[in-house]
């Protein structure tokens, strides 16, 4: 397929509405829009003709007949704007990634503004800061003092857990960059990798905490695998070993049999334990718990197998079944196919599963033939691999930040492995 705007107005364009979007939502929204409309309209042929497109209109045909056939029919519809926008920017972005320096130009400025969100939640937090009322205006996130919920560090997102998966993300992201750039330092060293080596430690600790006052059970776990993965892959044994001596003293201070258990939490942070074991919050109401959702949304696919409830289904029926409002059942899978049916969640988890398989595809054949590149695209299905993991105990698809950054992760991979003459579907 013809290259397109791989280095012009509209690639450094994206870049720069990524790198605002953490301050400036709707601008950088604007200025995502104008580059989706410039690739679309530049290359329309070439995007529906592509068999990895026409695959996200099956999906999508299928989901607008889910909802045509909702007993919910407005509520489905209106749900469909968490789906239908972002096949959109992935059916265009990705035309614009090619090559693997996209990658870390596009890690780059997701990473960078993670240092500002933390800060945000540390004042937050520490200081009661809130946003001011002459700002509200401009900067239409939400941010209140003490958090969301309270004690729980949220930043600039609606929740705790929202903050989390994204750190989670820049996290990988960091990682993956600071080896890069930890090896470029070892072949030239001058005073420009000393300064990026230096700042994404320091991202990497400060995101590190910034996960820790998250509270987010899912987001550690995710952490700690993630740097597992990266110590595998890099083959520092002592390292993996570390890592696993420390997940098994976590683990049995958490869930373990005593005497082990209060021997270690003598060791372990109680704020680490206490959370894990869920001993920091007992005696929660039962409809407040995951294993209740979940249990909701399976009565819910009984009923309606083959078309699901509709998308946005599940909130009222919980309400009225269990009196309790919740935005979500805690686990995307489930959600998709009680609201969408078992045919839709098959029908999306198929048409993502290809493209994360050829982004592995494509890992392993540069990494076989020492052609470079394979790093990034590695911390990039790292990346990816994590939200899909996080989504199976939370969701995050109502977050339009998270969402178009999950989007921007998968579009980059189908890219690159197109743009490297790898096959993301056959004639693609």
């Amino acid at each position: 397929m013809k290259k397109i705007f791989c280095q012009g107005w509209e690639w450094n364009l994206i870049l720069f509405s990524v790198f605002i979007a953490m301050v400036l939502p709707e601008l950088a929204g604007i200025g995502i829009i104008i580059v989706l409309i410039r690739v679309f309209t530049g290359n329309f042929r070439a995007i529906i003709r592509s068999r990895l497109n026409q695959g996200l209109g099956i999906v999508t045909l299928w989901l607008m007949i889910s909802a045509s056939l909702s007993p919910t029919l407005g509520d489905a519809w209106i749900g469909l704007g968490n789906f239908l926008p972002f096949f959109f920017f992935f059916s265009n972005i990705r035309q614009l990634i090619k090559k693997p320096s996209q990658l870390r130009q596009l890690a780059w400025v997701m990473v960078i503004p993670s240092v500002w969100v933390v800060v945000m939640g540390w004042g937050q937090i520490f200081l009661g800061w809130q946003k001011p009322e002459a700002l509200k205006g401009i900067f239409t996130w939400p941010y209140g003092a003490g958090g969301e919920p309270l004690g729980r560090m949220s930043s600039v997102f609606m929740y705790a857990n929202l903050l989390g998966a994204y750190l989670l993300i820049t996290l990988i992201l960091a990682i993956g960059l600071l080896i890069l750039t930890w090896r470029q330092w070892h072949r030239q060293r001058n005073k420009l990798l000393n300064l990026k080596v230096g700042f994404l430690t320091l991202t990497i600790f400060i995101d590190s905490v910034g996960l820790f006052f998250s509270n987010s059970r899912n987001a550690w776990a995710l952490a700690f695998l993630g740097c597992l993965i990266f110590a595998l892959y890099l083959g520092w044994n002592a390292l993996v070993a570390g890592f696993v001596l420390l997940g098994g003293v976590i683990s049995l201070a958490s869930w373990g049999p005593n005497p082990f258990r209060d021997s270690l939490r003598f060791w372990v942070p109680r704020a680490i334990w206490a959370r894990l074991s869920d001993e920091m919050f007992p005696n929660r109401p039962l409809a407040t718990l995951r294993a209740t959702q979940w249990r909701f949304t399976l009565e819910m696919t009984q009923e309606r197998p083959l078309f699901g409830w509709g998308l946005r289904s599940f909130t009222p029926l919980y309400e009225k079944s269990q009196g309790l409002w919740l935005g979500h059942p805690h686990n995307l899978y489930l959600m998709l196919m009680a609201e969408t049916g078992i045919i839709g969640l098959i029908l999306l988890s198929v048409w993502v599963g290809w493209i994360y398989a050829q982004g592995w595809r494509l890992f392993i054949f540069l990494r076989q033939q020492k052609a470079g590149g394979e790093l990034i695209i590695f911390t990039y299905l790292v990346a990816f691999g994590a939200c899909v993991l996080f989504n199976l105990v939370d969701v995050t698809l109502s977050d339009v930040k998270i969402n178009t950054i999950v989007w921007l992760l998968l579009a980059a991979i189908a890219g690159v492995s197109q743009g490297m003459n790898y096959e993301v579907g056959s004639g693609v």
